[in-house]
C-alpha cells in the first residue's frame, strides 16, 4: 500500500491529501489493493460512502478512483442514471482467457527483447532467473502449498525479464495489467498449485531460449506459459465455478 501523504482534514474529519490528484492516486490503489487481496470481493455492491469512511478520505477522491478502476476494469457499473452502482467485476473463464493471452503478448515483447540483449547481461539475468526458478521447482517436488511464496517467486520471475529490457510505455502497460491476473491467482491459488512443476518445464525453456540469444523462442515460450496458464485455470474455474457472477 502507498505511504499516505501529508494530509488535511475536511468539516467531517476526513483526510483530503493535497494536491486532490495526488489523493485520488493513493484512493485508487488503496481499493485496487482491497480488489486484489479479495478484501473486496468480486461481485460485492460499492456504497461509495462507506468505501470513503472506511479508507478515512473524502468522497470526491473515491468516486474519482472508483471512475479509474471501472476503466481498468476492476469494477463496473450496474443499473442506470442515478440508480446505477458499482460492483466488483467477477472473475469468469472468458476475462481470464482474455486477460492472460493480452499479458502473454506484452510479456512476450519483453522476452523478444530480453534475448537480444549482449550476452553479459543475458547471462546475468539467466542467473537470477534460474535461481528464481529453483525456488518453485523446490516447492513442487516437496509439494508445499506456499501460495504466497510460490506467487512471489513466479511474479519476480516474470517481472526480471520485463524489467531487463523493457522502455517506460511496455513497462507501464504491464504495470497496469499484471494486478488483474493477480486477482485471478489469490482466489484460485489453492487448486492451481498441483500443476506448479508444469510451470516450472516452461520456465526452463524461455530460461534456455533468452540464454541462446533467440528472440522468437522467447517470445512463443512466455506467451505459451500463459496460454496454458489460462487452459489450467480455466478448468479450476470449471470445477469450482465463478467468482462474483451470478
Amino acid at each position: 500500500m502507498a505511504t499516505p501523504l501529508v494530509t488535511t482534514r475536511t468539516s467531517k474529519g476526513k483526510q483530503d491529501p493535497a494536491p486532490r490528484g495526488n489523493s485520488m492516486n493513493l484512493v485508487f490503489h488503496e481499493i485496487r489493493e482491497m480488489i486484489v487481496r479479495g478484501k473486496l470481493s468480486p461481485g460485492t455492491w460499492i456504497i461509495e460512502a462507506d468505501l470513503a469512511d472506511r479508507l478515512g478520505y473524502s468522497r470526491t477522491p473515491v468516486r474519482g478512483a472508483l471512475h479509474w478502476l471501472q476503466r481498468e476494469g476492476y469494477v463496473m457499473a450496474s443499473g442506470n442514471g442515478t440508480k446505477s452502482r458499482m460492483t466488483v467485476a467477477p472473475l469468469t473463464k472468458e476475462d481470464a482467457q482474455e486477460l492472460y493471452s493480452i499479458i502473454g503478448h506484452i510479456e512476450g515483447l519483453g522476452a523478444r527483447l530480453t534475448a537480444q540483449l549482449a550476452p553479459a547481461k543475458r547471462n546475468k539475468l539467466i542467473r537470477r532467473l534460474t535461481e528464481l526458478n529453483e525456488g518453485l521447482f523446490d516447492l513442487a517436488k516437496a509439494r508445499r502449498r506456499d501460495p504466497n511464496r510460490i506467487f512471489d517467486l513466479d511474479m519476480s520471475f516474470h517481472s526480471e525479464i520485463m524489467e531487463a529490457s523493457a522502455g517506460p510505455r511496455l513497462l507501464e502497460l504491464h504495470k497496469s495489467t499484471q494486478p488483474q491476473a493477480e486477482r485471478y491467482w489469490r482466489l484460485y491459488a489453492s487448486a492451481i498449485l498441483d500443476e506448479l512443476g508444469t510451470s516450472v518445464e516452461e520456465h526452463n525453456e524461455i530460461i534456455r531460449a533468452i540464454s541462446n540469444g533467440e528472440p522468437d523462442a522467447a517470445e512463443k515460450g512466455i506467451q505459451l506459459n500463459w496460454e496454458n496458464g489460462a487452459e489450467r485455470l480455466s478448468r479450476v474455474i470449471d470445477t469450482i465455478g465463478e467468482r462474483g457472477s451470478w
